[in-house]
């Protein structure tokens, strides 16, 4: 405990990839007095929380990592094609260590209140143990999926075994040999913790309420000649990357699906399933903008499915997916479907037997008890506002989930009108959790930077985004997400469906990273149009569309 605040020029909060690298521009190239707040005993963000079974990352790791320096790119070799939380979490270390960037983020640091003072011009941050900061400049680097989320299910406090969350994992690991396991949710974290359980559990019950398509991850060992590669590259990976709309490394097919042969369309479609992974994802342009050209991809997999699984029930009810692919996050596995063909497997169809409650004993559906020993929740979390409203965020005296009770109201995703100086990574309104996150972070961080010094060379104290520009964006981000599928599964995270009580409300921007980029270098550009710096009036905010375009489904 100090006597009072500690003062300094920037606050970061989360060390994450988004946090350190925020640190690294402010401290290093803006010689800011700057520091992270780190809820965590360790750096890595999400990667540092997310330690369940089969944790790993669904974006190919050469393209899943810093790309701002050759040099700490040279000093990093991949070893698999979709790198695990392990060996993430390891290169987030890594990264610290390089950059020298320990020195300062504080960790076991939790935030509890961030307020602003107008007349002082500063906030003030207050951690979990009673430690106070002010700042001129707060920035969230909280991440996108970084709250859990714990199904209010009756009896669930009762439950006499062991309760864990995939989000929330013990870092000494579960050991699930010879026990009886039940685990709650089938979305992305269900579909890789599940096949991993399943090697040790005496027993695994799957309680599956929403079916999910799934396509093979083809993950394995990196070779000797594809790691020179990618460390000798950086330059084209980077170009690749900032340049397809979801930065991912691919390109995304030009043709539309009607536009071959069905033959064509079939071969086209075993060939994606052979290479496995999200490219998938891209081997149509218009798969998540038609709902009649995606109705092949889902006919595809579910057939698929019905291969795969041998026992006819079991398939059926794994196949019967209600949404569109791609409609909500595409999950990508490791023997997932052929997990249902272990016999210490099964599969209760939530649409049949709902749970009713659980119990001391397990957990209770319409079709009697399941006993168990451990109860596993892989139900996702409070994304995007959720990590944002734990923080106590306060302006004017209105806090943040006041300001937010109708749904989030953002800026490009960077900030949030009438909290001034306060600027968010990844926001609600950002492409964020529709693209490889560590390019939506660079470019955030990066126009951060800049902003700030531009402020700092004008003598500017302040900015905050005008509420005209932001009612103007979400109106566009809503309009990007019309012109694709994605607001149409009602059951989807990304409209806060799986929270009771959650506005429902599109949150990220569907019209792709590379339109963003451009949309948010406009801005600046135009003295930051859209943004009330200083005593100034906020400039007209940019035009968000180039004449005689309209947001693309092929961004998502």
């Amino acid at each position: 405990m100090t006597d009072g605040p500690q003062r300094l020029d920037a606050l970061i909060i989360g060390a994450g990839f988004a946090g350190l690298y925020q640190l690294h521009l402010l401290r290093d190239r803006l010689g800011l007095n700057a520091r992270v707040l780190e809820a965590g005993d360790g750096v890595g963000g999400t990667w540092h929380w997310n330690r369940y079974p089969g944790a790993r990352c669904d974006t190919e790791s050469h393209a899943y990592c810093f790309t701002f320096s050759e040099e700490l790119h040279r000093s990093w070799s991949w070893s698999e094609r979709y790198p695990g939380q392990e060996e993430i979490r390891a290169y987030l270390n890594h990264a610290a260590d390089f950059l020298d960037l320990r020195r300062d983020i504080a960790l076991d640091a939790r935030v509890v209140s961030a307020v602003w003072d107008e007349a002082a011009r500063l906030w003030t941050v207050r951690t979990e143990a009673g430690e106070a900061f002010q700042a001129r400049w707060l920035i969230t680097a909280v991440g996108c999926l970084s709250t859990a989320n714990m199904p209010d299910i009756e009896g669930r406090e009762s439950f006499a075994g062991e309760t864990h969350h995939t989000g929330r994992w013990p870092h000494e690991g579960v050991d699930f040999a010879g026990k009886r396991v039940g685990q709650i949710g089938t979305g992305s974290t269900g579909i890789q913790s599940i096949p991993v359980i399943a090697k040790t559990a005496a027993h695994l019950t799957v309680f599956q309420r929403t079916a999910n398509y799934s396509v093979p991850a083809r993950n394995g060992p990196l070779s000797e000649d594809f790691k020179a590669w990618a460390r000798g590259n950086l330059s084209e990976i980077r170009e690749l990357t900032q340049s397809t709309p979801n930065g991912h490394p691919f390109r995304i097919r030009p043709d539309k699906v009607f536009d071959v042969s069905d033959e064509a369309r079939l071969a086209a479609y075993e060939q994606a399933w052979e290479v496995g992974g999200l490219r998938f994802r891209g081997v149509f342009q218009d798969l998540v903008a038609d709902e009649t050209a995606n109705a092949t991809a889902c006919d595809f997999l579910k057939a698929k499915i019905r291969q795969i699984v041998r026992d006819p029930a079991t398939a059926e009810a794994l196949s019967d997916i209600d949404h569109p692919y791609g409609g909500k996050r595409p999950p990508i596995d490791t023997n997932y479907f052929e997990t249902f063909n272990r016999p210490n497997v099964t599969l209760v169809n939530l649409r049949d037997t709902p749970i009713e409650r659980i119990a001391p004993e397990g957990v209770v559906t319409s079709g009697g008890l399941h006993e168990l020993d451990v109860l596993v929740f892989a139900t996702g979390f409070d994304a995007m506002t959720g990590p944002l409203l734990s923080l106590g965020i306060e302006a004017g005296g209105r806090a943040l989930k006041d300001a937010w009770a109708e749904g989030p109201s953002t800026y490009l995703g960077l900030q949030i009108p009438g909290f001034p100086n306060l600027l968010t990574i990844t926001g609600p309104g950002s492409p964020s959790v529709l693209t490889n996150m560590p390019v939506a972070i660079e470019q955030h961080a990066e126009w951060i930077a800049d902003a700030l010094a531009a402020l700092d060379a004008k003598g500017e104290t302040r900015i905050e985004a005008s509420p005209e520009a932001a009612a103007a964006w979400g109106a566009h981000v809503q309009e990007a997400g019309a012109a694709t599928l994605l607001p149409r599964v009602p059951h989807s995270w990304y409209l806060g469906a799986n929270v009771p009580g959650k506005p429902r409300v599109f949150m990220p921007y569907a019209g792709g990273m590379t339109r963003y980029r451009a949309i948010c270098e406009a801005a600046a550009a135009e003295s930051y149009a859209g943004f009330a710096v200083g005593e100034g009036a906020a400039p007209p905010p940019p035009s968000f569309l180039p004449a005689g375009h309209h947001p693309l489904a092929a961004a998502v």
